[in-house]
């Protein structure tokens, strides 16, 4: 197992340099879920930016309730409260922007710190080399229309090598420190993420997601994929992931069923899961 450093407040605060994100923190050993313990802060009053960290989660969760490995020591599993919305976009679409921008966020994070370029599955996995090392889960509330609380949920592994996993997740999770050259410091990486997360929203409330946009654009592994879109009733549909909507949802094109059928119609996937397909 690699070496990693302890998370530490001080550490992380040596580099933070944000107006908000992580100014308030909670740094915990173990907790059930760091969404769940912001979520709790959120009902208390907790300030925007507030952040909980965790070394271990016992209870980590993602989509749909899926349980998150989360291991102690060499990963991290945080927890970002966000108030308020862009005073310049409809609640629905600031709040569909939310996980895309923190993707990018992280995307870069792990760029300026660890030199590990990773590439985005839509909405808001994290893949080096098609295997996912990081997800995101926001969860939102509102105190009333004009004042919504989201909870940013971001598991991301960094230091944990690949023996470590669970042999059913080795085929498909990845941790930074595979393409990194040296173990990463995760204060800093941390640091860096609020940071960069800081910035993506301050870009999303004062000017909206164009430019953010073809930011996401360049980095989406899913787009020209062919792709198996599963919603939540259980339907279904095959084909090629073409581009993003000006609110993220991702542009499909069904697949011909026929070679004499008219090309069908883009179809716009706002909650689904995406799986690429071997081409």
């Amino acid at each position: 197992m690699v070496s990693s450093a302890p998370l530490n407040i001080d550490a992380i605060r040596s580099t933070l340099a944000t107006k908000a994100l992580g100014q308030t923190l909670y740094l915990y050993q173990d907790l059930p879920s760091t969404n769940r313990e912001a979520c709790s802060l959120a009902q208390q009053g907790a300030a925007h930016g507030t952040l909980v960290v965790a070394e271990h989660q016992s209870g980590g969760y993602g989509r749909h309730g899926r349980a998150w490995f989360s291991p102690p020591g060499f990963n991290i599993y945080c927890s970002i409260l966000v108030r308020g919305k862009s005073q310049i976009l409809p609640l629905a679409q600031w709040l569909s922007w939310i996980p895309l921008v923190t993707a990018l966020a992280v995307t870069e994070a792990a760029h300026q710190v660890a030199a590990v370029s990773l590439a985005l599955k839509w909405p808001n996995d994290l893949l080096l080399q098609d295997r996912k090392v990081g997800g995101i889960l926001c969860e939102s509330t509102l105190t009333t229309p004009d004042k919504p609380i989201v909870i940013i949920g971001i598991g991301l592994n960094v230091n944990i090598t690949p023996q470590a996993f669970p042999e059913d997740l080795r085929p498909t999770a990845a941790s930074l420190i595979e393409a990194a050259p040296q173990p990463i410091d995760r204060n800093r990486l941390l640091a860096q993420l609020l940071w960069e997360l800081e910035q993506y929203l301050d870009e999303l409330q004062s000017h909206g997601p164009t430019q953010l946009r073809q930011a996401y654009l360049a980095r989406c592994a899913t787009l020209g994929r062919q792709v198996k879109i599963l919603f939540a009733n259980d339907q279904q549909i095959l084909g090629t992931a073409e581009t993003l909507s000006a609110d993220g949802a991702l542009q499909v094109r069904p697949r011909v069923t026929s070679p004499r059928a008219q090309p069908p119609a883009l179809i716009e996937v706002h909650a689904a899961d995406v799986i690429h397909l071997r081409e």
